[in-house]
């Protein structure tokens, strides 16, 4: 008999980006937690415009049945992970379904079949579209709002993946810092300390009036940081000053921190505000009578209640010295003076016991997490 559910394919254009994303608001329509990204941002991260698409292809599709788009799932071979981990493996990303294992059958078959044609034998995700983006599935703390650039799901996905046949193969944790467990005398005592030990490291914040100046000593630092990271690949320039035009008019000065010596960089913490705070009455719409509340939080007249810190990390050479706690120190220290409550820090690999053990070290605590799940590929 043959299946009711109808798998469409969608080009890369600006019609079939739209179908693509229109998916999610079916999906979330009664989530009160869900936060709808900017279409406009969205689009542009799915274009040709993104670099990521320098070394990397995607593949997009819906499920539809009965008239009605009721999933969707991206293919996604991208060079640089198969040339550094592993050439036998694509990913899976942006999926979405409704609770019907009938259409995330079909879609994991379709992947599947895709994956098949292109000569890979894994697939692995959900990489939205990779590591250095998006990634994973909520399978713990569904009950609070996902803070800005990670994920959200229903709890159902991870019934639909296991019942497919799909294999956790890593977690990603989020973990909680409440700045009232961060006294500021302490964070204070931390900073000194590590003036004492180290002279010769300098840590300041970066201002947005030399943002350009230091981006290339950022990327240096994030692709030396995190080389030895499972799943690593290391993000390109052009990916660098793409992410930089994206997150530039939300930073907040004294959030974003670098420690370097005389003679190059060594460290670096990016956090932000949680802008999924006034994002989420947008619904992904900036041409709405709700961006007026959202203008105040634009514009630095109001600051979201929390902060995710997106980037902590420090070349190997200088790792036990204690740089990565001064920076944490210095960015919750930051966080705490501008009215912050709470900072997540996301996201964490599970096996990476020194982050864990430096953010536990300031009150953190593991909150919600994040899997990314493998399976072979096959015939279906």
């Amino acid at each position: 008999m043959a299946s009711s559910v109808d798998i469409l394919p969608l080009a890369r254009d600006a019609r079939g980006i739209g179908r693509f994303l229109a998916v999610a608001h079916q999906i979330y329509r009664e989530s009160p937690y869900w936060v709808a990204p900017l279409a406009q941002d969205q689009r542009k991260s799915l274009g040709t415009a993104n670099p990521f698409f320098a070394h990397a292809s995607m593949q997009l599709w819906v499920a539809r049945r009965n008239g009605r788009e009721v999933g969707r799932i991206a293919g996604i071979a991208d060079r640089l992970f198969q040339a550094r981990q592993d050439p036998r493996t694509a990913f899976f990303g942006f999926f979405e379904s409704e609770n019907d294992t009938e259409v995330s059958g079909r879609l994991f078959q379709t992947v599947s079949a895709w994956a098949r044609q292109q000569g890979f034998r894994r697939l692995l995700g959900p990489m939205n579209p990779s590591t250095n983006d998006e990634c994973g599935l909520l399978v713990d703390g569904f009950d609070t709002r996902p803070v800005f650039m990670m994920p959200y799901n229903p709890p159902y996905y991870e019934s639909l993946l296991t019942q497919a046949g799909w294999r956790g193969v890593m977690n990603l944790l989020a973990y909680r810092i409440d700045l009232d467990q961060s006294p500021l005398d302490r964070l204070h005592r931390i900073q000194e300390r590590f003036r004492q030990r180290h002279p010769d490291i300098t840590v300041r914040p970066l201002r947005r009036r030399t943002f350009r100046q230091d981006l290339e000593k950022i990327r240096r630092l994030y692709n030396e940081a995190w080389e030895e990271n499972w799943g690593f690949v290391p993000m390109t320039e052009s990916e660098i000053g793409f992410m930089a035009n994206r997150l530039k008019p939300l930073l907040v000065e004294g959030l974003v921190w670098i420690a370097e010596t005389a003679r190059e960089p060594v460290g670096f913490l990016l956090a932000v505000p949680d802008f999924n705070q006034p994002l989420q009455p947008l619904r992904g719409r900036l041409l709405t009578p709700r961006l007026l509340g959202f203008l105040p939080y634009l514009f630095g007249w109001k600051t979201p209640d929390m902060a995710r810190v997106l980037v902590l990390g420090v070349r190997s050479a200088y790792r036990r010295r204690g740089v990565e706690s001064t920076l944490l120190a210095n960015g919750l220290q930051a966080a705490a003076k501008l009215g912050l409550r709470a900072c997540e820090a996301s996201w964490v690999l599970e096996g990476n016991h020194r982050s864990r053990r430096v953010i536990e070290a300031f009150g953190g605590h593991p909150y919600k997490t994040y899997r990314l799940f493998e399976r072979g590929v096959r015939p279906d």
